[in-house]
């Protein structure tokens, strides 16, 4: 029999987001419903309610979620009620021409709950990134559902379901940052924040943060930044520079998705460096580099989506890292809000007042 829970949803484009009674069915066959004890607000959500994404509105916001498995459907085996998890957005199908090629983290046909969540009236939810997180429970694919040390905070864990993630892993698994690395971040939220942690863990030399505002680069100093730069004290390609013998850094992650920040990651780099864009662009942005320069310049141009992360690879092995003391998850959790303050985050998130603010049920 459904359930009834509260659920945050954005009724339409720009709208402000209310609490509804949501109806969350019985898990499916390869389903799960997930009762959510702590959900991160994204910029992801903040797109979805402004209609960046797509119009399939009404939305059934939040995603960043770690919570208990409730029941499962037919056919599940990897978790089971009581599991512990954090919730994912790529769940793999294993059958796809990249999961058959031995590379999953690249899936391009990852699942969600076939069932629809509804509002009272019946009317069907669209879930954020196949999640829909700001709720008590939740209807996801099974497959969606990591199981990870109960020891973990749910406010920190379920950061690593989307932001904090997607910057470790622009560090760790796409710019492949090793031992004795220069790293250069541009853009220090939360992404930018967690790619400075991500390049501390890999071992890298030296890391330098770079944003416009001293209170992110305070922020980044203190997951592992050796040297900070604001952007509006002079040309950044040159600070860096300056920073690494005249070089330029082996890799530079841009974590704000700009022409004119991009531009400063490439020419930022070394010769053979890696740029990664791991700041998502809005549709109408394009990019114009000498073509000669690209060329010239060698290296690697990788885009980072979700950090080129394996949730049942990634997530038990940072989840212990976190417990261990090693990465300061707890760092990220800016404020913890209850459910009717996801409107109030979102303000303070584009004032650059936090970097992540956790709703806990």
């Amino acid at each position: 029999m459904a359930q009834q829970v509260r659920g945050v949803i954005a009724p339409g484009r720009g709208e402000p987001v209310r609490i509804e009674t949501i109806n969350v069915p019985d898990p499916g066959p390869g389903e799960a419903v997930v009762q959510i004890q702590a959900c991160g607000v994204c910029h992801t959500d903040l797109h979805y309610r402004e209609g960046g994404i797509n119009d399939e509105f009404p939305f059934l916001l939040g995603h960043e979620a770690a919570g208990i498995v409730e029941s499962v459907g037919d056919g599940v085996t990897d978790v089971e009620p009581g599991d512990y998890v954090i919730l994912n957005w790529r769940a793999v199908c294993g059958q796809c021409r990249a999961c058959l090629r031995g590379r999953p983290w690249y899936c391009f046909n990852t699942r969600n709950a076939t069932q629809k969540m509804t509002l009272a009236d019946g009317t069907e939810l669209s879930p954020a990134l196949g999640i829909g997180a700001f709720a008590d429970k939740t209807l996801v694919a099974a497959g969606q559902c990591t199981k990870v040390d109960p020891a973990a905070s749910p406010a920190a864990a379920g950061l690593l379901g989307c932001g904090v993630m997607a910057g470790l892993g622009a560090a760790i698994n796409t710019g492949g940052v090793g031992r004795g690395d220069s790293v250069a971040v541009i853009g220090c939220g939360g992404v930018g924040c967690a790619a400075v942690a991500g390049a501390r863990l890999a071992g890298a030399a030296k890391i330098i943060a770079i944003d416009v505002d001293d209170r992110k680069l305070g922020l980044a100093t203190g997951l592992g930044a050796t040297h900070t730069v604001n952007g509006r004290d002079g040309d950044v390609v040159e600070k860096v520079r300056e920073l690494t013998g005249g070089f330029g850094a082996d890799v530079v992650i841009e974590a704000v998705g700009r022409p004119e920040t991009y531009e400063q990651a490439f020419y930022a780099r070394d010769l053979a460096g890696t740029v990664v864009l791991v700041g998502v662009p809005t549709p109408e942005m394009k990019l114009e580099l000498p073509l000669l320069d690209v060329f010239g310049r060698g290296g690697s141009l990788k885009s980072s989506w979700y950090g080129d992360c394996l949730p049942s690879r990634d997530f038990p092995m940072l989840i212990d890292l976190y417990l261990q003391g090693r990465l300061d998850l707890d760092a990220f959790v800016s404020e913890t809000i209850p459910l009717d303050g996801v409107e109030a985050a979102f303000d303070k998130m584009s004032k650059g007042e936090v970097l992540r603010s956790v709703v806990v049920l």
